[in-house]
């Protein structure tokens, strides 16, 4: 932002409260547990207190203060939140808070307002209930935040994106390297479903293998983890207690509680379960037959685009309408593509168009050569 436009600077910066309350007020309202709401409805109270902070900037150096609404990315977050949970874009709103917990540290005004301390703190907060962290947050709350949120892994909405447009870009690759060759509009069609299914199968073995993997190690651990608590049962009572005293509990205090869980075995063995090993024993790691068939899913929407075409039409025809589709696909996949690298719509959906455009003009290239390499 140029030092010589401070409205400009002051503006962008209202934007991004103004973003940051919409979205936290939608979280609030989407949160069943009445403790993670109110820090929700804090976090967006905090916010809308920074945008006034900006208004009364611009207003002091223009009286034309904008009424600005929630941008993209924030209206597509919260989207996301009302019809597939929080689980599913915390993540992604945990990657901007990092990104912006920073955008203060050189602004002078920000400074003395206090603001970035806050922003950090709001990223803390945050990165506390992607990923669960212990002893970020106490009490119910965290015993909800551990149980709910550890599941995920990663970034499910990340997941998707890039599910897609691998199978956008490998299939519409290979469609336009078939292409190329000169090959019969059958030919080509053939090949195109031949690579999404291939593609597809091979992308859901591979999930489904990755997650049962995981499972079954969970479940190991979980197995040597009972078989010690039955064989030596003080020595995992003090691992409890040392674990709590890790997170700041007083040593008795901590002692105390480890000797309240041990009592019960079953507790006892989820507790350590969670606490030593990271693991949730009711969703260790998720249905592997779930994540596969997500997998299967998200890489064939991908990969219809680029064949779909073939169906209609042929030549010259359906290499442009397959461009065409394939070309509004990568765009859209670029623009998704903004909700957690915080870059501008339009940026990014062209760079995605530009890249995935560049490989099918490699292969096509190639193909042509083949072609005319195998036919004289």
């Amino acid at each position: 932002m140029p030092e010589d436009d401070p409205r400009r600077r002051y503006i962008a910066n209202l934007q991004g409260e103004v973003d940051g309350a919409a979205l936290y007020r939608t979280l609030a309202e989407t949160e069943k547990n009445p403790q993670l709401a109110q820090v929700y409805r804090r976090l967006a109270a905090i916010e809308e207190a920074h945008a006034e902070y900006w208004k009364d900037h611009i207003a002091a150096i223009d009286q034309r203060v904008p009424k600005l609404r929630p941008g993209f990315r924030a209206r597509a977050l919260g989207w996301l939140a009302r019809r597939f949970g929080q689980a599913f874009v915390l993540p992604t709103v945990d990657t901007l808070e990092h990104l912006d917990s920073g955008t203060y540290d050189a602004q002078p005004e920000a400074v003395a307002g206090g603001l970035p301390a806050a922003e950090r703190s709001h990223a803390r907060i945050i990165e506390a209930l992607a990923s669960g962290a212990p002893g970020a947050l106490s009490g119910a709350a965290l015993a909800r935040l551990e149980g709910r949120h550890r599941g995920m892994g990663g970034n499910a909405l990340r997941a998707a994106v890039l599910g897609a447009n691998d199978g956008l870009v490998s299939n519409m690759s290979l469609v336009m390297g078939v292409a190329g060759a000169d090959l019969a509009p059958h030919a080509i069609l053939v090949t195109g479903l031949a690579g999404l299914l291939a593609g597809a199968f091979s992308m859901a073995l591979g999930e489904w293998l990755s997650v049962n993997t995981a499972r079954e190690s969970a479940q190991r651990q979980i197995a040597t983890e009972a078989d010690e608590l039955e064989q030596v049962p003080e020595e995992e009572k003090e691992e409890l207690s040392l674990i709590y005293q890790a997170k700041g509990l007083p040593e008795d205090l901590a002692k105390s509680l480890a000797e309240r869980l041990i009592a019960n075995k079953k507790t006892a063995l989820d507790t350590l379960v969670r606490e030593e090993l990271g693991i949730d024993p009711e969703e260790l790691g998720g249905s592997a037959w779930a994540a596969g068939s997500t997998s299967f899913l998200l890489f064939t929407v991908g990969a219809i685009f680029p064949v779909a075409p073939y169906f209609a039409l042929a030549g010259l025809p359906a290499i442009i309408a397959s461009l065409l589709a394939s070309g509004v696909a990568l765009f859209l996949i670029g623009s998704g593509a903004t909700l957690f690298t915080g870059r501008g719509v339009v940026f990014s959906g062209t760079r995605q168009l530009l890249v995935g455009f560049a490989a099918a003009g490699v292969t096509f290239g190639i193909g042509k050569l083949i072609g005319i390499a195998v036919t004289g």
